[in-house]
C-alpha cells in the first residue's frame, strides 16, 4: 500500500565556531599580512581555471542519453552498480512539472504525456515546460532565496518596502526570457551604472538593495558599514560561494583570503546607497494606485493640513532634537555646510532625509511636552502633543482609503550621481572604531589569478561596482560558472554535486563527480550562459528519468545515494505544498504573474496587528506563494511551518524538518480544510457518483496515478466506517450539516488523503 510513505530526511547543519580575536593594545596595530593558505603547495581546486573533460567511456552506452549520463554511468560502473530504470511516465510528468513550475501537473496533461509515444515526448514535454512563465516564477523563488529577499524591513519596527516587489519581478522575467547569466548578475551589481535611468535596468539592483535595514539605528557610521558589510558576504557567498564573511575579523582561516582583501571587496560598494523613490513607469497598477492615494488624500486633506501645520510650528527645533539623537560621528556631517560635504558626509545626510519623516520631527514632542525635567521641555509643547496625538486619532479613521498595496516608485542602488567615494579602511579585528589603513578596491589574489579591476568612472557613478561585477561575470572567473551549475543540479537532485552550495573553499565539501561539475560549467559559459538550456541538458538527462524505488544493493553500496543510482525523493517545498493544494482544488490562479505583494488570510492567533492586514480583495487569497508578502518579522504560519526560507541572510538550501506542527497545519488550518472541501465538491462535479470513480479522480488530481486495489478497499472502509460516526453525532455537531453524512465523510477522506506523503513528496 502507498498511501502513507514513512520516508523522512532529517538534515543538520554544522556551523563551525572561528577563533576569537583578541585586540591588540593601542599603538600596537599594524596592517593584516597576507593570507596563507592552510596547506601549502597546489592552487585550491575551486580557483583554478575550469576545463572541459572528456566525456568518460562507458559499457552501457545505450542508458547514456546526454553527456551528463556518462559521467554519472561512470562512477556507477566502477562501483559495479547498475542504474535504476526509468520512471513510471506518470511519475516523471509530476517530478518535472514540480522542478520546473513548482506545482502539481493537470491529470490532462499527465495523460496527453503518458499517451504520447513519439520518439520526442520528452523533449516536447521539457521544452512545454520551460516555455511557460511558470518556470520562471519557481526559478525566481529559488533565486529569492539567495538574494535575502523580503517586502519588510525587518528589526523591530520592520516597515513596509512597498516596490520591492518589482525587484522579484525583474528575477521572473529574466529567468522567463532566458536573460544570459552573466548579464543578469551584472545588472544585480551595477544596474544603475550600466544603463542609467532604465527603469528595466536598475530594478535588478533590488539585490544589493534587499538587507535588512534598522531605521531607528542611531548609529549611521556603524549603519553604513553593516550595510557594506551585508552586500559583500551576499555577493561573496551567492556569486562566488566563498565564506569572505570569515575574513572580516581577521584572515581566513581556511582559505587565501586575507582581512585586507576583505575590505577591498567591501569597498567596491562604499559610494553605493538605496534610494527607493524613483518615479516609476506608469501602467494599470500605478493608475490604480494612485487613484486610491488621491482618494485618502482627498478625504483626509484637512486633517492633514492641520497636522502639517502644527508640526511646522516646531520643525526646526524637532528637526535640531532629532538630529541631535545620532551620534557624534554622524552630527559632524548632519551639521556640515553642504558646500563642504565629502563623499561620507554625502551618504550620511542621504541616509538621514531617505529616513526622516515628520514623525520623526514630532518625536520630539515626546520629551519636550511630556517631560518636564527635559531642558526642552516647554507647557506650550505639552499643548502641542495632546493636540497632536488628538489629529493622529482623526487621521486613522481614513487608513480605510489608503491602498494596501502597489506603489509608483521602485528602489535601486545608486551612487547618488556622484562618482568620488568615500575612503575604506582595512578594520582591526572588524572594528569600525579601529582603522588601520586606507585600501583600494581589488579582488582576492588567490581568485583572481593576478587580474587587477579595471575601474572606469562616469560622470555619476564611481564605476567600481560595474568593475567588479565584470570580474564575477567573466568566463575566466574560476568560479562564478561552477557555484551556479552546482546551485541547479542541486535543485533537481537534492544535493549538489558539491554538498556545500555556498562555500566552495577548502573547508567545504569536495566535489562528488569533479569532472561532471566541470563539464556542466564549461557547456554553461560555451551555451552563451543560458540558463534555460542548462535546465534542459538536466532535465532530459537519463539520471534524472530514473526511478526513485529503494533498491537494497543501492544502498549498500552507496548509503547517501551520492552515485545517483536511485532517484532521491524530496518533500516538496512550502510553497510548493500551498500551491499544489490550491491546484488540486481547482483555486489557483496561475494566469496572473508578477504584481504587488499580496496578504492572503493568517490565523486568528497570529496577532500580526497592522504588519499583516489581510487583502479585502479575494483574489489575493489564491495566488502562488510567492507573490505573498514577505515579512520578516511577521512570516506566512503555513510557509514558515514547512521550512520557508529566512529572509535574514542568504539561504543556501532549502532543509526539510518534520515537525508535529506540520501535521497540525495541514490538519487544523481552516484555509487548508477549505481546499479540501473545495477539492471534494470538484471531484463529486468532475466523477459524479461513482465512488470508485471519485477515488480515481482524487489520486489522478493529487498523486498523477489511480489507487491500487488495497487503497480503495482501505479508503471504502473508511468512509463506511466515518459516515457511520457522522451519523451517530447530534445534527449541531456534524460538520458539513447541509450535506449527507456520506458527502461529510468524503471530505474528510478528501483532507485525509491530501495529507499524506503521497501528496508532500516528489518522488
Amino acid at each position: 500500500m502507498r498511501l502513507i510513505h514513512n520516508f523522512f530526511i532529517p538534515f543538520m547543519i554544522l556551523n563551525l565556531a572561528l577563533p576569537t580575536v583578541y585586540a591588540a593594545p593601542p599603538g600596537d596595530i599594524q596592517p593584516a599580512s597576507p593570507a596563507k593558505s592552510a596547506t601549502s603547495g597546489q592552487q585550491h581546486w575551486a580557483y583554478q581555471a575550469v576545463k572541459r573533460p572528456q566525456a568518460p567511456s562507458v559499457q552501457q552506452k545505450d542508458w547514456v542519453q546526454t553527456p551528463i549520463d556518462a559521467f554519472i554511468l561512470a562512477q556507477l560502473e566502477a562501483k559495479g552498480i547498475k542504474p535504476s530504470p526509468d520512471a513510471d511516465r506518470a511519475v516523471f510528468i509530476r517530478r518535472a512539472t514540480l522542478d520546473a513550475w513548482g506545482v502539481i501537473p493537470t491529470p490532462e496533461a499527465v495523460k496527453a504525456f503518458v499517451s504520447d509515444r513519439s520518439p520526442d515526448a520528452y523533449e516536447k514535454l521539457i521544452d512545454r515546460l520551460l516555455a511557460s512563465p511558470h518556470y520562471g516564477e519557481r526559478q525566481a523563488r529559488r533565486w529569492l532565496d539567495l538574494a535575502r529577499y523580503a517586502d519588510s524591513t525587518g528589526f523591530e519596527n520592520d516597515k513596509t518596502r512597498g516596490n520591492m516587489y518589482r525587484y522579484r519581478d525583474y528575477v521572473i522575467n529574466a529567468f522567463n526570457q532566458d536573460k544570459p547569466y552573466d548579464q543578469f548578475v551584472k545588472e544585480q551589481l551595477a544596474g544603475d551604472e550600466i544603463a542609467p535611468g532604465n527603469q528595466d535596468v536598475m530594478v535588478a539592483t533590488g539585490f544589493l538593495a534587499g538587507y535588512p535595514d534598522n531605521h531607528n539605528a542611531r548609529d549611521l557610521v556603524g549603519r553604513k558599514y553593516q550595510i557594506t558589510t551585508d552586500m559583500t558576504d551576499t555577493v561573496g557567498a551567492v556569486f562566488l560561494a566563498q565564506t569572505v564573511a570569515c575574513a572580516r575579523c581577521h584572515n581566513h582561516k581556511f582559505d587565501r583570503i586575507s582581512e585586507k582583501e576583505y575590505f577591498q571587496l567591501q569597498a567596491f560598494f562604499a559610494n553605493t546607497s538605496e534610494v527607493a523613490n524613483i518615479p516609476a513607469k506608469i501602467g494599470p497598477d500605478e493608475i490604480a494606485y494612485r487613484k486610491q492615494v488621491a482618494e485618502w488624500e482627498e478625504a483626509s486633506k484637512d486633517v492633514r493640513a492641520q497636522r502639517k501645520a502644527l508640526i511646522d510650528s516646531f520643525r526646526e527645533e524637532g528637526t535640531r532634537y532629532y538630529h541631535e539623537r545620532y551620534m557624534t560621528d554622524a552630527q559632524a556631517s548632519i551639521f556640515k555646510p553642504k558646500d563642504q560635504w565629502t563623499a561620507f558626509d554625502r551618504w550620511i545626510n542621504h541616509r538621514v532625509d531617505y529616513i526622516t519623516t515628520d514623525e520623526s520631527v514630532a518625536s520630539f514632542l515626546d520629551m519636550a511636552g511630556a517631560n518636564p525635567k527635559a531642558k526642552e521641555y516647554k507647557p506650550e509643547y505639552a499643548e502641542k502633543l495632546e493636540q497632536y496625538k488628538k489629529l493622529n486619532e482623526e487621521l486613522r479613521k481614513f487608513d480605510k482609503f489608503k491602498p494596501t498595496k502597489g506603489s509608483d516608485t521602485f528602489t535601486a542602488m545608486t551612487e547618488l550621481g556622484q562618482p568620488d567615494s568615500p575612503p575604506t579602511f582595512l578594520l582591526f579585528g572588524g572594528n569600525n572604531d579601529r582603522p588601520v589603513e586606507e585600501v583600494q578596491p581589488g579582488f582576492p589574489a588567490s581568485i583572481a589569478n593576478g587580474e587587477q579591476p579595471v575601474i572606469v568612472p562616469t560622470a555619476t557613478s564611481s564605476g567600481r561596482r560595474t568593475a567588479l561585477a565584470n570580474w564575477i561575470a567573466s568566463a575566466n572567473n574560476p568560479l562564478t560558472a561552477r557555484v551556479f551549475v552546482n546551485r541547479v543540479w542541486a535543485q533537481y537532485f537534492g544535493h549538489g554535486i558539491l554538498e556545500t552550495v555556498s562555500d566552495f573553499g577548502k573547508a567545504g565539501a569536495k566535489p562528488s563527480n569533479p569532472e561532471l561539475l566541470d563539464y556542466l560549467a564549461d557547456n554553461f559559459v560555451k551555451q552563451g550562459w543560458s540558463v534555460k538550456k542548462l535546465h534542459r541538458e538536466i532535465l532530459l538527462s537519463r539520471v534524472y528519468r530514473e526511478s526513485s524505488d529503494y533498491r537494497e544493493d543501492a544502498y549498500k553500496a552507496d548509503p547517501e545515494n551520492k552515485l545517483l543510482a536511485v532517484f532521491p525523493r524530496v518533500r516538496m517545498e512550502a510553497e510548493e505544498i500551498r500551491d499544489s493544494l490550491l491546484a488540486a482544488a481547482g483555486k489557483l490562479d496561475d494566469d496572473t504573474i508578477g504584481g504587488p505583494s499580496v496578504f492572503p488570510p493568517v490565523p486568528k492567533g497570529l496577532n500580526g496587528g497592522a504588519l499583516w492586514q489581510t487583502s479585502k480583495d479575494p483574489r489575493d487569497y489564491t495566488r502562488r506563494s510567492l507573490y505573498i508578502f514577505t515579512r520578516r518579522s511577521v512570516p506566512y504560519p503555513m510557509l514558515d511551518s514547512f521550512d520557508m526560507a529566512s529572509s535574514q541572510q542568504v539561504h543556501s538550501k532549502r532543509v526539510a524538518t518534520t515537525t508535529a506542527l506540520q501535521a497540525l497545519t495541514l490538519y487544523n488550518n481552516d484555509q487548508v480544510f477549505g481546499w479540501s472541501q473545495a477539492l471534494a465538491s470538484r471531484v463529486i462535479r468532475e466523477a459524479g457518483d461513482n465512488e470508485a470513480a471519485r477515488l480515481d479522480r482524487l489520486y489522478q488530481l493529487l498523486f498523477a496515478r489511480n489507487p491500487d486495489s488495497e487503497e480503495k478497499t482501505t479508503l471504502l472502509a473508511f468512509l463506511d466506517s466515518l459516515e457511520k460516526v457522522i451519523k451517530d453525532q447530534p445534527a449541531k455537531d456534524t460538520p458539513v450539516a447541509a450535506i449527507s453524512a456520506r458527502e461529510a465523510a468524503f471530505v474528510d477522506l478528501v483532507h485525509t488523503v491530501a495529507n499524506s506523503n503521497d501528496f508532500a513528496y516528489r518522488f
